[in-house]
């Protein structure tokens, strides 16, 4: 008798947070299951050493998997928990792209905060349970990267692409998955995303990300196996309706010195689903020049933001 198939929509994904670095802290479908979109998984990255043997014949060779790891990419909805003070579902991957989480709870209804920025330093690890079917494939000491973002009439996003250490699946029993941690979000528009300005002047926008750009590293030694952020550059992209040159000026704005100017976007207008996304010194990059839509000139505008103090390139704050 035919096995049934294994459906594609079967996926389940858990992600929880280690307490030491590559042990399974076995994350569970009620605390720790993520709503993701587009989600893949490639379970063997890696390289391929070919034996290249001497013999007096013709063939194929041997080929030797190593520096295994593995990837996992999706995107969570950007939104609040619901609840001002108090962090959303997709808290862990956030944290695992070397950003720290500062929760300040309520002292009065509705004033707590959650606010997430950049560190260089002490950066946390998850561990991913992926569930297909009857199949798990389990993915240690991961720290990955992400993408944020906001475009016009779509749903606010964060893509992560998240690496972590090469285990061999296995079947598992599947778990109860409670999803019921997951807000339901807002797209953007103009009355849901009420702010989107650069140097303190509003713009109409089509789209805004936020890629924090984590340099993503399988470190694959002898003695020791890790999964490291070596370094960031975090990007700033937007389209924006083309203004006056005096209004603001794209090609003035990206010579040197280029001034540092803050950009700020928020999103979301109900208490405990509001995001706000802040970059206080950011520096325009080389305009390239406009583009029509609509018929309509717009303008590809693309930032670095940088920082000051040290770890202060950007934030994000829930309200």
């Amino acid at each position: 008798m035919a096995l049934e198939p294994i459906k594609w929509k079967s996926k389940i994904v858990l992600v929880k947070e280690e307490v030491d670095y590559g042990v399974d802290p076995v994350p569970t479908g009620g605390a720790n299951a993520m709503l993701l979109t587009n989600v893949t998984l490639q379970p063997m990255e890696g390289q391929d050493v070919n034996r290249n043997l001497e013999r007096a014949f013709m063939g194929a060779q041997e080929e030797v998997p190593v520096g295994l790891y593995m990837v996992l990419s999706g995107s969570s909805e950007l939104v609040g928990s619901g609840e001002t003070g108090v962090a959303p579902a997709w808290s862990p991957l956030m944290r695992a792209c070397g950003v720290a989480e500062v929760v300040t709870p309520d002292d009065a209804p509705g004033d707590g905060t959650v606010e997430y920025s950049p560190v260089s330093t002490g950066h946390e690890s998850v561990a991913v349970h992926f569930h297909i079917g009857p199949n798990c494939y389990v993915m240690l000491g991961a720290r990955g990267s992400a993408e944020i973002s906001v475009n016009a009439l779509g749903i606010p996003v964060a893509a992560w692409t998240i690496t972590g250490l090469f285990t061999v699946p296995s079947v598992q029993a599947r778990p109860t998955v409670d999803l019921s941690a997951f807000e339901t979000p807002q797209v953007a528009s103009k009355a849901n995303t009420p702010v989107f300005t650069i140097d303190a002047i509003s713009f109409a926008m089509r789209n805004f990300s936020l890629n924090l750009g984590c340099d993503v590293q399988a470190r694959m030694l002898v003695g020791v196996e890790r999964i490291v952020i070596v370094d960031k550059a975090e990007t700033i992209s937007t389209q924006i309706e083309a203004v006056p040159f005096s209004t603001y000026n794209p090609v003035q704005r990206s010579l040197s010195p280029a001034p540092r100017q803050p950009i700020v976007l928020q999103h979301g207008t109900a208490a405990g689903r509001r995001v706000k996304i802040a970059a206080a010194r950011a520096v325009q990059r080389r305009f390239t020049g406009g583009t029509e839509n609509q018929g309509v000139e717009e303008w590809p505008l693309t930032f670095s933001p940088l920082p000051d103090a040290g770890d202060d390139q950007w934030k994000i704050t829930l309200t």
